[in-house]
């Protein structure tokens, strides 16, 4: 269903990009945010399942500034060596990964004539977040169990449109205490929380959990087709 394309950013780099294009006109564009494992088959599915639901999907290579064409397994080793290149990521200098995000959006809307979503899914929940907060031309934005979402310095951001955040309540990197201290300091975001791993909506990884994976899905679904329409 998709092809790679290049994206133009504001400071000249071209970045690659996974494009996965509805059958029909598209009702509006996703931009999907890749966890520490980059745009690999897991990614590309997701990107090509709201393709199927009548989106245009964009999924950056948001590694590509540290290390291009990176697409990992969920080994130890994997993630491991992810983690290393998400630390290098967030250690560029500003505006980092955060523009090539941006130019994600601009294409996604250019090309499908319509609003703009974003989400994100582990670090990619966090870069949504951040997106959400930081980036122009989205009009709603759902992370997945966002890696470091729930400190105070990220609760401290403020969205600029409508969010939907999804955490698990087994989530050893998130601890449920600070996702109670951000749904404290964010009334506004519509937040649940799922009885399963970080990591479940994965259906490559051990901690995927179908029921959570499925319902998550379905609520942001219904969350888009409201802010997208």
């Amino acid at each position: 269903m998709g092809t790679m394309i290049e994206l133009q950013v504001a400071d000249g780099t071209r970045v690659p990009a996974y494009e996965a294009r509805p059958a029909g006109t598209p009702k509006g564009a996703v931009v999907v945010i890749q966890e520490i494992f980059g745009v690999n088959s897991h990614i590309r599915a997701v990107a090509d399942g709201y393709a199927a639901e009548g989106y245009l999907a964009v999924a950056p290579a948001a590694f590509h500034r540290v290390k291009p064409g990176v697409e990992l397994g969920y080994a130890e080793a994997d993630m491991g060596e992810g983690f290393g290149y998400k630390t290098a990521v967030e250690a560029l200098p500003a505006p980092g990964v955060m523009q090539d995000i941006q130019a994600a959006i601009d294409h996604a809307a250019q090309a499908s004539a319509g609003k703009v979503g974003i989400v994100g899914y582990c670090w990619g929940g966090l870069l949504t977040w951040r997106s959400a907060c930081m980036l122009t031309g989205l009009s709603a934005a759902a992370p997945y169990y966002g890696g470091g979402m729930t400190t105070e310095s990220e609760i401290a951001r403020q969205p600029k449109v409508p969010v939907l955040a999804h955490f698990a309540e087994d989530d050893k990197w998130i601890p449920l205490d600070t996702v109670e201290a951000f749904k404290k300091a964010h009334p506004e975001v519509a937040l649940h929380t799922y009885a399963a791993h970080h990591g479940f909506n994965c259906d490559q990884r051990g901690a995927w959990h179908a029921p959570s994976a499925r319902l998550a899905r379905e609520r942001t679904l219904a969350f888009f087709a409201k802010h997208l329409a």
